[in-house]
């Protein structure tokens, strides 16, 4: 075995048997590299990729070609999830040298790690206009050998290239109306009104934006906004992008239908999407979206959750076939024969038309991907029974390989759409299951002494890297949601911890934030981005973060800080609203307070639970809640606040002003839009 036989990274330790002699990414990697007088070769992925698996099995795991990558090259191994930092700043080059990037990501760098040679997937042999591996690897290796000079001078106009990129910071206060108005036209723009959502093929979920087109529609009454999520929402829910079976959803469909998708099943798509959904829901009533919300937090429970608490990752795209082959989507597709064999031929026939599986098939191989193709979007009882079959005997496919490191971020998500998940529709299952992944995070990722936080664990055990932005940022969005849902104020207090480091260490001094702390590892550009990609940007998942802590406390500084951070947000709204998404969603909440409400009574007391259920079921953007005795020490937000007439009552305040307080529920959901 190679030297990554001893990390904790599931995705390097797939590569541990390689031919190939790796180095985890390392000082001593780099150094190896110049006693060596070699270049690097840097291969990126992760575990759920299905071309960082094929591109394995076809070069890193051929006897031949590992033999010239040894010969010629130290050889790093990167897995983007736990080194997002170093995955951005080479895709930054990579993109820039060939307009497009994505994984597995293949760079070729100096031993002072500076890039000269890109590229993504390169087949063993040409194919298809691309060169093989084995040819590149020669090519790089003669370049390196006979013209270091020139080899030398593209790789530092490279690095200048980078270290001279600037981000337009645009400071001052979050953006305003007319912006978020400029927003809503871009996406209605791009929206595609026929299949939902943005753009053509691939189509991915487009999270970020919905979250902005509910919010935007709870403030203004947009029904146009409302629409486009609403329907986006249908069509993901009914198409194959969404495990009709089991639950949760794919990374994205390679169609514009949202027929066929790339199988791989992420924790933060489906953290994202549950509580779309479930927003959804709260604004609306709609039973699909409450189906999907619970579909999905079930999801995520049952195949994600870890045996400390935590979530893992990612399941693969890829498992085994019948035939012992090994291919992608294997597990979830259904051929004609095959529902024959399940449930008959009667009902085989309804499952057929009930979930689109044609003897064509939508697929590969006259397989197809199971949708609702017309179905009701509540199950009869034969149709549930259906579908209870299928989820059995699926159940004894080979299954696809699962991810199970925990990333701090996408926990974070996960713990935010859990806790409130659980509260609309009354699953305290889903609250205590967010609970435990909050309960990791402190007890494992969190270093109490300086309110640092690790990137991931596995198994228990905290991994080497460094949290990044997302990872404060989200995790403490996850920690005021969570305490907001519990009445637990020290959620509250930690995410005060997490976001203090977020000032005091990734703080640019312009308004905006790096993506790595100050006191990290240096890389050859500190990586800053504002834009959303599959997961919401660190800088705005910071900003919502701050601007929800600084509601609950009345602390300027941080309220300052966010709308510091939203600067930028005004400058893309019209220009690039699908790519600041969250940053939108989060100035929707600046914009409309964010309301503050406090909700005061003795707990187990009916009237309190209800006033504050009708809190948490507002739709005003971005409300934070809550909830404790009469001027109870559990949040800021209770102080100097008494029982009404000897009744639990509510306070709602918004732009330092405050409502008076009412002890009716209806009456509050008047004031928070529910």
């Amino acid at each position: 075995m190679n030297r990554l036989a001893g990390v904790t990274s599931p995705y390097l330790l797939q590569h541990a048997d390689n031919p190939v002699d790796w180095w985890p990414w390392s000082p001593e990697a780099f150094a190896e590299a110049r006693r060596r007088d070699v270049p690097v070769l840097l291969s990126v992925g992760y575990s759920a990729c299905h071309w960082c698996h094929v591109m394995a099995r076809e070069s890193f795991e051929d006897v031949a070609t590992a033999a010239v990558v040894n010969d010629g090259f130290v050889a790093v191994k990167v897995d983007r999830e736990e080194r997002p930092d170093v995955d951005a700043v080479y895709m930054e080059a990579v993109q820039a040298a060939t307009g497009q990037g994505g994984w597995p990501m293949t760079v070729f760098l100096t031993p002072d790690g500076e890039p000269f040679y890109f590229g993504t997937y390169f087949p063993p042999e040409p194919r298809h206009g691309m060169p093989g591996f084995r040819q590149v690897l020669e090519g790089v290796r003669s370049a390196w050998r006979d013209r270091r000079e020139e080899v030398g001078e593209v790789a530092g106009r490279i690095v200048r290239d980078l270290s001279e990129r600037r981000i337009a910071q645009v400071g001052g206060a979050a953006p305003g109306a007319e912006e978020l108005g400029a927003a809503l036209l871009g996406l209605t723009r791009e929206y595609d009104a026929t299949r939902g959502g943005f753009g053509g093929a691939p189509k991915f979920p487009p999270s970020m934006a919905l979250e902005f087109l509910l919010r935007h529609h709870a403030r203004t009454g947009s029904e146009g906004a409302l629409q486009m999520a609403a329907d986006t929402c249908e069509a993901m829910a009914r198409g194959g992008i969404y495990d009709q079976l089991g639950g949760g959803f794919a990374r994205y469909s390679v169609d514009r239908e949202w027929v066929v998708p790339h199988f791989e099943k992420m924790l933060y798509d489906n953290a994202l999407l549950c509580r779309v959904y479930a927003h959804l829901w709260r604004a609306t009533g709609s039973d699909l979206a409450r189906r999907v919300a619970v579909g999905t937090a079930d999801f995520m429970v049952r195949e994600l959750r870890t045996a400390q608490g935590g979530f893992a990752s990612a399941l693969d795209a890829d498992s085994d076939r019948a035939d012992g082959t090994h291919a992608e989507g294997a597990y979830y597709v259904w051929t004609p024969d095959e529902l024959r064999e399940v449930l008959g031929e009667e009902d085989a026939r309804l499952a057929a038309q009930y979930f689109g599986v044609t003897e064509d098939g939508t697929f590969e191989h006259g397989a197809s991907v199971l949708q609702l193709k017309g179905g009701e979007l509540a199950d009869g009882e034969r149709i549930g029974e259906v579908r209870a079959r299928l989820l059995e005997a699926r159940e004894l496919r080979p299954r696809p390989g699962r991810d199970d490191k925990v990333v701090a971020a996408w926990n974070g998500l996960a713990i935010a759409a859990l806790a409130e998940t659980g509260a609309y529709f009354e699953r305290p299952d889903l609250v205590r299951a967010a609970l435990d992944a909050a309960d990791l995070l402190v007890r494992v990722h969190m270093d109490d002494e300086h309110a640092r936080l690790a990137r991931t664990s596995r198994d228990g055990v905290v991994g080497a890297n460094s949290g990044v932005l997302e990872d404060y940022a989200d995790v403490a969005e996850g920690f005021v949601t969570l305490a907001g849902v519990t009445g637990e104020g020290v959620w509250l207090e930690f995410a005060g911890l997490l976001l203090d480091t977020v000032l005091r260490h990734f703080a640019d001094g312009d308004g905006g934030f790096h993506d790595t702390a100050d006191d990290a590892e240096r890389l050859i550009r500190r990586p800053q981005d504002p834009t959303d990609n599959a997961t919401p940007s660190g800088w705005t998942a910071a900003a919502q973060a701050l601007l929800s802590y600084a509601a609950h406390t009345g602390s300027e500084r941080h309220r300052t800080a966010a709308e510091g951070a939203l600067g930028i947000v005004g400058a893309l709204a019209g220009r690039a609203p699908r790519f600041i998404g969250w940053g939108l969603a989060a100035a929707e909440a600046a914009l409309d307070g964010p309301r503050e409400v406090a909700v005061v009574g003795p707990a187990g007391d009916p009237a309190t639970a209800a006033l504050h259920r009708t809190a948490l079921l507002g739709t005003a953007p971005g409300a934070v809640v809550a909830v404790g005795e009469p001027d109870g020490e559990e949040f800021p937000l209770l102080r100097d606040r008494p029982l009404v007439d000897g009744r639990p009552a509510a306070y709602v305040c918004r732009h330092f002003t405050c409502d008076a307080p009412v002890t009716d529920a209806e009456a509050l959901a008047e004031r928070l839009g529910g």
